[in-house]
């Protein structure tokens, strides 16, 4: 049985075993906790993890084709190969403790994947995945780069971001038009932020939609009070401030509103 990459699901299959065992040596999993690998294909990462971590590996995979391929190929692990959406995926279902995700992520939903995560930041504490260049470097951006943004800030807020190693086209059936890059991202010690998280979010996703005016200007939406807009941090753009000063400016707003 063969499995037939699918444009419409942004499959790229890793053929290149080498390449799979670099990124697998760059995960870790602690006593206690499951592997969740996101996209397994046709089992290229799979089989090295099975080798590693045996039962504390789940395969989720949307394709059909691949969950056939991949029970038929690993048997015994069968009960562990889950058809579903891991975007709609309730992660408490997998495990009680804590998770470690891994996985060639498709192209086409690899943001959506990382803010899946962020939600469930309290029980994924290690990723390790595969994804455009370009979102990567995005991703593991600081402030000041023409390519830090959304994800960069709300990310990096909750982890510490690495940009491991670029993976090139002719790795892949079909090879992709670009670069891929591997990234991986640790839990900080941070549980809560210091504001309004929800509100740090919404202020975060104004100021980068906005990206070529300063703060002042693209945060106009929300009426802030005189006082507020003196801020001269309010003269910034985006792409200047750190997830601190994002934190503080929210909590500004907020003790402002407030009384």
């Amino acid at each position: 049985m063969k499995v037939s990459p699918k444009k419409y699901l942004g499959q790229h299959f890793l053929i290149d075993e080498s390449i799979a065992y670099q990124i697998v040596d760059t995960f870790s999993l602690q006593p206690d906790e499951k592997v969740l690998e996101i996209g397994p294909g046709t089992g290229i990462l799979t089989k090295i993890l099975l080798d590693r971590y045996g039962e504390e590996l789940i395969m989720i995979d949307i394709d059909s084709e691949s969950t056939v391929y991949l029970k038929k190929r690993f048997p015994k692990y069968s009960q562990n190969i889950i058809q579903g959406d891991f975007l709609s995926m309730n992660l408490g279902t997998l495990h009680e403790g804590r998770i470690g995700i891994i996985g060639n992520f498709p192209y086409n939903i690899s943001s959506q994947i990382f803010f899946r995560i962020l939600e469930n930041r309290s029980k994924v504490h290690f990723v390790v995945g595969m994804v455009q260049k370009e979102v990567g470097e995005r991703i593991s951006a600081g402030p000041g780069s023409k390519t830090y943004g959304i994800l960069s800030v709300l990310l990096s807020a909750f982890y510490e971001i690495e940009y491991l190693f670029t993976v090139e086209p002719g790795v892949f059936d079909p090879p992709p038009k670009v670069r891929s890059s591997v990234l991986r991202l640790k839990r900080n010690n941070t549980l809560h932020l210091p504001c309004d998280e929800a509100f740090f979010t919404r202020i975060v996703k104004l100021g980068f939609q906005n990206r070529r005016k300063t703060l002042r200007n693209a945060l106009k939406s929300l009426n802030l009070p005189e006082e507020i807009q003196k801020l001269d941090i309010l003269g910034k753009r985006a792409e200047q401030l750190s997830v601190k000063e994002f934190t503080e400016l929210t909590g500004k707003i907020e003790s402002v509103w407030k009384n």
